[in-house]
């Protein structure tokens, strides 16, 4: 009796693998980013009620959580895949940890960015030497750190390994902003969502901000993946796959 050979869990580690892959999600993940915002931003912006205490101002948690959410999150997949980089000599987990690194910063800023926009009406102030706010920017710098260390070595080995024991390193910075609340007497609010309690706010406050998570999430698959593929393609430049890959796109060409 024939049967269909089994599927392959590491099918797709090999980076020529992981390029077609890469290529054939970002389109999706482009059209679920724009889609979920536009959806996202309307019901924040426009269907959400106005807070009885914040007022209108409150509406920038639409941005600022899920991009805090997302700093976060995206420090501990950059430290998983760049501590498999290194524990098992995988290239391609070491150059998504790369790819990632970017975009999390991004995502850090803008919390921090958004922060400060909502702290200025809600506490009088910019910024305050907050637990939580002090921490966020501490993994800024880490993210940064990160950047400028795995580009400042010439060596693609040793750059990885040395910016895999930063990112390794700087992961416990993550739990600290997450409990820095319950931790610290802090200015910051707690949590308005968690996994054993009713949400805090009402249904559609909570839908916007979830839309605009996954909206988010679509964002960073669609931005890692296509700088995955740029960097791979710059690691990968003298293997055989890759001329072929620029012999069609050449083709591809008018």
């Amino acid at each position: 009796m024939n049967s269909s050979p089994p599927v392959r869990l590491f099918t797709f580690a090999a980076p020529s693998r992981f390029y077609r892959l890469a290529g054939w999600l970002t389109p999706v993940f482009w059209v679920a980013t724009i889609v979920l915002t536009a959806i996202g931003l309307y019901m924040g912006f426009f269907v959400a009620p106005t807070d009885a205490t914040q007022g209108e101002s409150y509406r920038i948690i639409f941005i600022h959580v899920p991009a805090a959410w997302m700093s976060m999150l995206l420090y501990l997949v950059m430290a998983f895949w760049a501590g498999i980089g290194w524990a098992f000599k995988a290239r391609l987990a070491s150059m998504v940890a790369r790819a990632i690194a970017p975009t999390g910063a991004m995502f850090t800023f803008v919390a921090l960015w958004t922060g400060a926009f909502w702290g200025k009406p809600t506490w009088g102030t910019w910024w305050v030497w907050d637990a939580r706010l002090t921490s966020e920017l501490i993994l800024l710098f880490l993210y940064l750190g990160y950047i400028a260390l795995v580009e400042a070595i010439d060596d693609t080995r040793r750059a990885d390994n040395a910016g895999a024991l930063v990112a390794l390193i700087g992961a416990i910075n993550v739990p600290i902003i997450y409990f820095s609340v319950k931790w610290w007497n802090t200015l910051h609010q707690g949590a308005t969502i968690s996994a054993t309690a009713a949400p805090k706010m009402a249904a559609t406050m909570l839908t916007a901000m979830l839309l605009m998570t996954l909206a988010f999430w679509a964002y960073a698959f669609a931005v890692v993946l296509t700088r995955s593929r740029a960097i791979i393609l710059e690691r990968e430049k003298h293997a055989d796959w890759v001329a072929q890959v620029a012999r069609q796109e050449a083709g591809a060409k008018p």
